[in-house]
């Protein structure tokens, strides 16, 4: 088991705690793992009947949930050469596809930061649940990838276009935002988090989860702040240059603010996100995921434009945020009306034969 995160069992749930506060919870192989089989024990044993999980921060047990996965393991490994890296990705979406089917109650305290593989790990649960702390976001375009994890799946059935908006942007949602767009399903008293999750050890067998949420919800304060007739609008455009055109005639300061982010993302991976997401709203999560697999291996081995390793757009777009933290990244092309289909269409075509896909056993 991983030394960053703690199983327990108490009555009858099993309780899990992302345990490296100083790295916001960041997901590890050791801790995908770990993951894993706890899920895989409680699953056959009949005397669990939920799972709860919680990220620690720096104040406590709550505060902090998961900020996504070990992006600068990402960057080592792809200069090092580390096999581990092509683990890392099989054996997360694996465990994102188990908790999507997880047969129990499965309860995230999306408490804190909820962002990449944070999501991953909670947004397939039956109880969402947010709080006035949460701050989620998908914010790969950031450092040249893209909203893995299934984020395909669960951002393309967000409402209208907002799903489009997330992913491009990497905007964050507070507790109202992500329940107006279906991405948390309750909201807990974000001072009584403790009690409530000792409450839920002491829980009698067979008793159902609507009382206890009832005894600890709370309601948003704070508006969401999505603007979705506009969000609607213009990211249902056909494509990044459109949305970004219409975003610079406008005047108004969220127009020019999301135009200015979009214009700092990797605008080879604006073009690859649209495309994702998109084709992702036809598609089941298994093969969603298998899609991102194939994806994730051509932002880091970009044959088809002659990129690998530190060329690639994710490798320099984690250097510039969180190696060398200059955050100026060198994009290439530099500009997203310079990007063409033959530079995007590669990397929705998989390296693998079916029969050797590395998630070709997801159902």
């Amino acid at each position: 088991m991983s030394e960053f995160l703690i199983t327990e069992v108490r009555g009858h749930v099993g309780f899990i705690t992302l345990n490296q506060p100083k790295a916001l919870n960041a997901l590890s192989l050791d801790m995908v793992r770990s993951l894993t089989q706890a899920l895989l024990a409680w699953e056959h044993d009949p005397a669990i009947e939920a799972v709860a999980i919680r990220g620690t921060s720096k104040l406590g047990n709550f505060g902090g949930f998961c900020a996504g996965g070990d992006i600068r393991f990402f960057h080592q490994a792809v200069l090092g050469g580390d096999p581990a890296l092509e683990d890392f990705f099989t054996e997360e979406y694996a465990l994102n596809h188990q908790i999507h089917r997880y047969p129990k109650p499965y309860i995230a305290f999306m408490d804190g930061i909820v962002m990449g593989g944070g999501m991953g790990i909670s947004q397939g649960t039956r109880f969402r649940l947010v709080t006035a702390n949460t701050k989620m976001a998908m914010p790969e375009t950031h450092i040249g990838l893209f909203p893995d994890v299934g984020g395909g799946y669960f951002l393309s059935r967000c409402p209208g276009s907002t799903g489009e908006w997330l992913a491009l942007t990497g905007a964050v949602l507070n507790a109202q935002g992500a329940l107006e767009l279906g991405l948390a399903d309750h909201c807990l008293d974000a001072s009584r988090l403790d009690a409530a999750w000792q409450a839920l050890g002491s829980l009698p067998a067979g008793a159902g989860l609507a009382p206890w949420l009832a005894e600890y919800a709370a309601t948003p304060t704070a508006p969401s702040g999505v603007a979705r007739e506009f969000i609607d609008r213009v990211f249902s455009l056909a494509s990044a240059p459109e949305m970004l055109q219409a975003l610079e005639a406008e005047v108004d300061d969220w127009s020019q603010h999301t135009a200015a982010t979009l214009r700092h993302r990797s605008p080879l991976m604006l073009h690859v996100v649209l495309e994702q997401v998109r084709r992702a709203r036809a598609m089941g999560l298994a093969d969603d995921l298998r899609m991102e697999r194939d994806m994730v291996r051509h932002c880091f081995y970009t044959a088809h434009l002659g990129r690998s390793g530190a060329a690639s757009e994710t490798v320099e777009g984690i250097r510039a945020l969180a190696v060398d933290k200059d955050h100026r990244p060198r994009w290439n092309p530099m500009r997203v009306e310079d990007v063409t289909p033959e530079m995007v269409a590669p990397f929705f075509v998989s390296p693998w034969p079916p029969h050797a896909h590395p998630l070709r056993a997801l159902g």
